[in-house]
């Protein structure tokens, strides 16, 4: 079984219905035991990271995810905000990360005359840092849809799974043992993004 956390951050439905278009049953949920006996368990998310991590408070939820990823090692998919949560802390605000990837989240700044916008919003190339089986099928330079703000420093290298360039380069997905994040949406991104999906329920 497939868990998508359901925490007040939006985006589920379009989660659950990539994931039926692969074969794939999910339940979108915020109980703890249900949790605890997935499979596979995806943290999608839209919106501040104070405002995410707040909920996931609230609904007593950041120590059953440490307990899955950490200890149980289930395979963990971070989506956007959902990925900046995996994180120690974001500029965007004053409360502290998940901690499950030591990164912190930073905002887009471009001090050069730029035709660059913030956020940056659509499709966009990404390569791939390191091999992995969540890229198995995948080829190099391949397009996924973005739209955020803030971005992820790493403080170690091998967190970072594929890298997208903005104004300059930053890590567009990142990895520790189970735990994943991708900073663009799989989900809204087509044939790639499928299989990117498919992948993590099937191989990982």
């Amino acid at each position: 079984m497939v868990a998508v956390i359901n925490y007040g951050m939006g985006n589920t439905g379009s989660i659950v219905n990539m994931l039926h278009r692969i074969g794939e049953e999910a339940v979108v949920t915020d109980k703890r035991n249900e949790l605890e006996e997935a499979d596979k368990i995806i943290l999608p998310g839209v919106g501040a990271f104070d405002h995410g991590i707040q909920n996931l408070r609230e609904k007593d939820l950041v120590d059953v995810i440490r307990r899955v990823t950490l200890e149980k090692k289930i395979p963990f998919l971070g989506i956007c905000l959902g990925m900046q949560l995996l994180g120690n802390k974001s500029e965007e605000g004053q409360e502290e990360g998940l901690g499950l990837i030591p990164f912190t989240n930073v905002r887009f700044r471009f001090e050069e005359p730029t035709l660059l916008k913030i956020p940056h919003m659509g499709w966009d190339i990404v390569n791939f840092q390191q091999k992995d089986r969540i890229l198995e099928g995948l080829e190099e330079m391949q397009r996924f849809y973005f739209v955020h703000s803030y971005y992820a420093i790493c403080e170690k290298k091998e967190n970072i799974l594929m890298t997208c360039a903005y104004g300059h380069e930053f890590a567009a997905a990142v990895k520790n043992e189970n735990i994943y994040g991708f900073q663009f949406h799989p989900e809204k991104s087509h044939r790639f993004g499928m299989k990117l999906l498919e992948n993590f329920v099937r191989r990982v």
